[in-house]
């Protein structure tokens, strides 16, 4: 399975941006996750494999919502009400045996990522 990104872009604070990852295959989960130049990879949010469930990092519930169309295999990050400090690579990933885990061991694909700039 592979996982392509896109949507990224510089934004100014208060903005929006829609985030996409295309697969090449079905996954059981999937998730977004963030690194910010100079840190760790942190968990943004996951859905599951019939998108029913989600789930979000503490720091983006509320402004963030992540949504699948299986038809297309596609996964969106729909973020509003943007903040500097969202600036950072966004990676999409896909897990063929977990759900909603904020692990980002247990996810088997990465998308290449998209860079997301929020100015003030």
């Amino acid at each position: 399975v592979q996982l392509q990104a896109s949507g990224g872009g510089t934004v100014q604070a208060g903005g929006s941006l829609r985030l996409s990852c295309a697969t090449t295959g079905r996954t059981l989960g999937m998730g977004w996750f963030r690194q910010a130049p100079g840190k760790a990879r942190y968990f943004v949010a996951a859905i599951s494999g019939s998108g029913g469930s989600t789930r979000y990092a503490d720091s983006v519930k509320g402004r963030f919502t992540i949504s699948r169309d299986n038809a297309k295999n596609t996964v969106y990050l729909q973020m509003n009400n943007l903040k500097p400090e969202d600036t950072a690579v966004y990676y999409c990933a896909g897990s063929s045996y977990r759900v909603l885990t904020s692990i980002s061991l247990e996810y088997d694909y990465w998308g290449q990522g998209t860079l997301v700039t929020v100015s003030s």
